[in-house]
């Protein structure tokens, strides 16, 4: 399988349902869809009382993944779980991909002046490009 890659998104249902998507053209076997990737992120929705067992959990889950990517939803730039995440990302040096679900929607401000990859639309053609670049 190609690279491993971990999926920051808010847990909302469009960036869910996004986020599926995008496992979904990695898992594709038709020839066309050749993004490939073992998919890192933790898939559950984190409210929890212990925040620091789960921010352990994740950080292993980014140190071993070749690529951060983050979706960027209508209510990504509110989430402090995200935005903890892509300063993790950065500590640890990962490359890091933002794929905007939407072009109008606003990043967290960490995601600037970072070196990230964009992805300015959820496109198969810009996610490749930026995930390969």
């Amino acid at each position: 399988m190609g690279k491993k890659v971990f999926v920051s998104y808010k847990s909302e249902p469009e960036d869910t349902r996004y986020k599926n998507l995008l496992v979904a053209w990695s898992e594709n076997d038709n020839g066309y869809f050749d993004i490939k990737f073992n998919d890192m992120s933790v898939g559950v929705s984190i409210n929890s009382e212990n925040a620091n067992y789960i921010k352990s959990v994740i950080k292993n889950r980014i140190k071993e993944s070749s690529v951060f990517l983050i979706l960027v939803g209508k209510n990504t730039h509110n989430s402090d779980w995200c935005k903890w995440e892509i300063d993790k990302a950065v500590e640890l040096g990962k490359k890091i991909v933002a794929v905007k679900i939407n072009k109008s929607y606003t990043p967290p401000a960490n995601l600037y002046g970072i070196g990230a990859e964009w992805a300015m639309s959820f496109t198969y053609d810009a996610i490749k490009k930026a995930l390969d670049s």
